[in-house]
């Protein structure tokens, strides 16, 4: 956790470094060789060691002077001053937002930070790279699979598409067979269609649900979308290459609407609401049947956008196309934010997930693609990316020291890493039962790091306890007797610390 003021320790300054040479395409840098030579201000120096490690001979240059600017600029204290000119009503000085790790530039921390050009979203590279993930997203479907997937529910999030220039937007556009059109000064102003011949596979009838953030921040992209799946709907092509058209014409037949209404693929929330209230159903531990999370975010998120900008409530139209959904996915995007890390990737991702396995009475698969370091990033079923952040951070004593240096807070990050990580048992299945056993004997049934968890923040401490009983509870992994019974006689005692019921009045 950051600390407004506080430097980065040696270590982490290392660790950053490195992440910003590899994002810029070096393979396996020593942080510490690479920490030594930003010290030194050697740049001759610098760029042998990046071309050592796999830089091209006329890229190194100008990566190394990225990295030393990148590395002067953690350096340099601006965070205070800027509270204090802020409070002061004073001019706090702009920079472009964006993940440090590849958008070093907007170092040093502590100006005002401003987005992006809405008329200019998605970017040329945002287009080109979509078009990348959207075909590796497909592969990996057809390797695990066989099939090509005919529907995908796609998680869009309003900070990702703005940090990443619309990567994720020229993605969905990518699964669908369309690309955004602009005017003749460069500005958005909609969506057209690739050939089938140009696209070389039958189209993907994309459902998209959006945060209330992205929403807000992107009209203009939301009907862009909309206009692309309408696009899609109304072209005269073969049903079996246009699963967007086949399933349109089959609702419109069904419920006797128009093809404007039928062809709605993009939802959210009602205007002026945020999120689908899967993650406080989570936390509050009171739902009886996973089925509550289905009806949940179907009932928030089932408002839908057209192409031009109209919201209308179409809460059976998400349900009939949920259920001919293939896989669910979402693209993970900042090296600070792990699907574990925050409440909201299974308040969207989870929630779409339980919807999908209601509506088809069976789950699906769900994917993650990780674009956080540096190369072509990598897709992974969500069983796979919950057991790698279990690794690399709940049950990894690197992370949680780290967080228990930070005292009380610390402790509430590691339950809130665990909750979440029950959250995605809850509403996607994708937890391994190995992941609840370490951390019951990790926190809990070791008495030593119970105690110290209970001294910096009791609260938490016994909110631990309780959710590894509530997992064993919900069968999401088997405790044996002696190992249920530890827990439950070691959360009476930190129950009994809250209460201030002492050893010795207890007794």
């Amino acid at each position: 956790m950051h600390v407004v003021g506080a430097p980065m320790s040696s270590d982490e300054r290392a660790e950053t470094m490195s992440a910003i040479a590899e994002a810029g395409g070096a393979k396996e840098v020593d942080p510490l060789r690479l920490d030594k030579l930003l010290a030194s201000h050697d740049k001759g120096a610098l760029q042998i060691m990046l071309t050592e490690s796999a830089v091209a001979a006329d890229k190194a240059p100008e990566l190394a002077d990225r990295l030393c600017d990148a590395f002067e600029n953690l350096a340099k204290e601006c965070e205070l001053p800027a509270l204090i000119d802020a409070l002061d009503a004073n001019f706090i000085p702009p920079v472009s937002g964006g993940d440090l790790i590849r958008n070093p530039e907007s170092l040093p921390t502590g100006r005002n930070l401003h987005g992006f050009d809405p008329f200019r979203l998605p970017s040329a590279f945002a287009v080109i790279e979509g078009e990348r993930q959207a075909k590796q997203l497909i592969a990996r479907h057809v390797a695990d699979s066989g099939l090509l997937p005919t529907s995908v529910a796609l998680v869009l999030w309003g900070t990702d598409n703005l940090k990443s220039e619309g990567v994720a937007i020229g993605q969905a556009l990518s699964l669908i067979g369309a690309r955004p059109r602009f005017d003749s000064y460069g500005r958005l102003c909609g969506a057209e269609l690739i050939s089938l011949s140009e696209l070389g596979r039958a189209r993907i009838d994309v459902l998209m649900t959006l945060s209330g953030i992205f929403r807000d921040l992107l009209p203009m992209q939301t009907r862009l979308l909309a206009e692309a799946a309408f696009l899609a709907a109304d072209a005269d092509e073969p049903l079996e290459l246009n699963p967007i058209r086949r399933s349109a014409l089959a609702y419109q037949e069904k419920h006797g609407c128009d093809l404007d209404t039928a062809a709605l693929r993009v939802f959210s929330n009602s205007e002026g609401a945020y999120g689908s209230n899967v993650n406080m159903l989570v936390d509050s531990g009171r739902w009886d049947d996973e089925s509550e999370f289905a009806d949940t975010y179907t009932n928030r998120k089932g408002f839908a956008y057209g192409r031009a900008g109209a919201v209308s409530q179409q809460t059976e139209l998400l349900n009939e196309v949920l259920g001919n959904v293939d896989l669910a996915y979402q693209n993970l995007d900042s090296v600070e934010l792990g699907i574990t890390t925050v409440d909201h990737y299974f308040d969207t991702l989870g929630g779409i997930s339980s919807a999908v396995q209601r509506a088809k009475g069976d789950s699906v698969p769900v994917y993650i693609a990780d674009h956080t370091g540096s190369g072509d990033g990598k897709v992974r079923t969500l069983d796979e990316q919950v057991a790698l952040e279990a690794r690399t951070r709940l049950l990894n004593p690197k992370w949680y020291e780290s967080m228990l240096d930070h005292g009380y807070e610390g402790v509430r990050q590691i339950e809130a890493h665990l909750t979440n990580t029950m959250g995605w048992s809850a509403t996607a299945g994708g937890v391994a039962p190995w992941v609840y056993k370490q951390a019951s004997e990790t926190f809990i049934l070791d008495e030593d790091m119970r105690r110290r968890l209970a001294e910096l923040n009791p609260v938490a401490a016994s909110r631990v306890a309780n959710r590894l009983i509530e997992a064993q509870e919900r069968d999401y992994w088997g405790a044996d007797e002696e190992q249920l019974e530890a827990l439950r006689r070691a959360g009476e005692d930190l129950e009994d610390l809250l209460e201030g019921i002492t050893g010795e009045v207890a007794a």
